[in-house]
């Protein structure tokens, strides 16, 4: 009920800008980020919208993310951003050190001090109900218990075909939000050696900055994170988002494994998570996370447009996936608003998010075996050339820039201001 408030004040409250000339039937393939975003965006502009989901009420999948400005300037469009900031934590730094030898390997911050840049680190749940909140608001309606086994082109448009051979439809247009796996999405990518272990656990009452993501690494084969959440609807404390990164094919062994191997392995990298690691008791209490690489080059495959992981699925470890998909559905609402045909628009979106979507997926691919890989080579690298020259001034404007999400101007190419806090503190 929070969000709800929350969301439907905001939207009473702020004016939007554009005048759509096309009004559309459009299926959404998935209740995530970028569906349920795209979902309010297109409903307020007036678009008959319509979200199917699998799952059997609405539901996150995950543990913690950290919204970027670019991100926090979607969710203030969505009149999300009230929500979010009193659920969540600020984060203003990303920190790291490799063990034993105890040396400083990732020190980022946003911008010089006084500059106002700054994340906001959430639970999943968070982001998932204001998006939610957001979507209801504008009557979208979500169909649950839909497995959707394929989009087929049939008599009046797009028609969506379940795994049990009923069809809905027909429709104007499909977005494709079914993530790194989607059915409907060509190029299978792939699948990345390592994921990660995660658990939303209590913050402690001291030892950690509430404000900064920090992390502990041994070599770039192992990792532990600290990410503060801020406080989750329903919760009585504040949340942490606690991940160990795992090959992928050690997870099944992982498991059979007594749990109390795994936290000596965790506290010889880094013996203060014991605040956390003692909150674990079960190998269920963990989540695995599985990861994948890949980048499709259009975005749309006729009446049908790919957006968030089904776009662009890698490695979390810039910390980019949910902003991205946020300016997925910002970018389709814009270019249906602003081309006078749905050809025409459809490409306008794939321009739109061409640079920023293909810079940081090459980015991303090359930063993350610096942290998750076997190489020793690599690592060492990291830790006596690359961690030094990452403390310039120069380089850290960059770093910094490229954490907060803003290389490759998203925002300017969706023709979209920064948040007024950012913009201030130019």
């Amino acid at each position: 009920m929070v969000f709800a408030q929350q969301v439907k004040h905001a939207r009473v409250n702020r004016t939007y800008r554009g005048q759509n000339v096309m009004t559309l039937s459009v299926a959404i393939a998935g209740a995530g980020i970028a569906g349920l975003a795209a979902a309010a965006f297109l409903a307020r502009r007036g678009h008959r919208v319509e979200i199917f989901d699998k799952s059997p009420a609405p539901a996150p999948v995950g543990s913690g993310l950290i919204l970027q400005p670019v991100g926090l300037t979607v969710l203030d469009q969505l009149g999300c951003l009230p929500a979010i900031m009193d659920h969540g934590a600020r984060i203003d730094r990303l920190f790291g050190r490799v063990m034993p030898s105890n040396r400083i390997v990732l020190d980022v911050r946003y911008g010089a001090p006084g500059t106002g840049k700054h994340g906001i680190a959430v639970h999943r749940d968070t982001l998932f109900r204001a998006l939610l909140a957001s979507a209801e608001v504008q009557g979208v309606s979500i169909t649950h218990d839909r497995t959707i086994a394929a989009a087929v082109n049939g008599k009046g448009g797009q028609w969506l075909e379940m795994v049990d051979g009923k069809r809905h439809g027909p429709f104007d247009l499909v977005l494709d939000c079914l993530g790194s796996r989607s059915v409907l999405s060509t190029g299978r990518g792939r699948e990345l050696t390592y994921g990660a272990l995660w658990a939303s656990l209590d913050w402690p009452d001291s030892g950690f900055n509430g404000n900064t993501l920090e992390q502990r690494y041994e070599y770039a084969s192992c990792m532990a994170g600290v990410l503060p959440i801020g406080q989750p609807a329903g919760r009585d404390t504040r949340q942490t988002a606690f991940f160990w990164s795992l090959k992928q094919d050690d997870y099944d062994l992982w498991y059979r494994s007594p749990l109390d191997q795994w936290k000596e392995a965790v506290l010889r990298v880094w013996p203060q998570a014991i605040a956390f690691v003692d909150q674990i008791t079960a190998h269920d209490d963990l989540v695995m996370a599985r990861y994948r690489h890949r980048t499709l080059g259009n975005p749309v495959s006729g009446r049908i447009v790919h957006m968030g992981d089904s776009f662009h699925a890698t490695s979390p470890q810039l910390g980019q996936g949910a902003n991205m998909a946020l300016l997925d559905a910002l970018a389709v609402d814009t270019a249906l608003a602003a081309q006078p045909d749905l050809d025409t628009a459809l490409g306008e979106y794939a321009r739109m998010r061409a640079l920023h979507v293909h810079l940081y997926q090459l980015i991303s691919l090359v930063f993350t075996p610096f942290y998750q890989s076997d190489s020793r080579i690599v690592a060492a690298l990291r830790d006596h050339l690359l961690s030094p020259v990452s403390r310039l001034a120069p380089v850290q404007w960059m770093l910094g820039g490229m954490v907060a999400g803003e290389l490759g101007s998203p925002l300017g190419a969706l023709r979209t201001r920064p948040l007024e806090m950012f913009r201030q503190a130019k």
